[in-house]
């Protein structure tokens, strides 16, 4: 997966992934709730703990808008998205490794 790359303090783009099973089928999200997570690549403390959004439950679409503070500081990240299923199950997207997220140092 290519890193997603964004500049440090900015909050555009949004992060949007499709979640996918480990054998690449689309997770329906119907009832779902959704929290994004991530970290600094290396280290144990999260950075973002936060709610997510899920766009279409039918077809694993969901996104992170970015808030104040959680591209502040420079370097490689780690991300994931954990889906709590109606029934109160958790699971972790992507299935296999993190979300390799890259925060830019910006020029000014």
């Amino acid at each position: 997966m290519d890193p997603f790359e964004i500049k440090r303090n900015d909050l555009r783009p949004v992060l949007i992934a499709n979640l996918v099973d480990a054998e690449g089928a689309i997770v329906a999200l119907t009832g779902a709730s959704l929290r994004f997570h991530m970290k600094k690549a290396g280290e144990t403390a999260m950075k973002v703990d936060a709610a997510a959004t899920i766009t279409t439950e039918a077809s694993g679409l969901v996104r992170y808008t970015w808030l104040s503070g959680d591209t502040d500081t420079h370097g490689d990240y780690e991300g994931e998205f954990e889906v709590t299923y109606s029934g109160g199950d958790p699971q972790t997207f992507p299935v296999n490794g993190y979300i390799p997220i890259s925060i830019l140092a910006d020029l000014a």
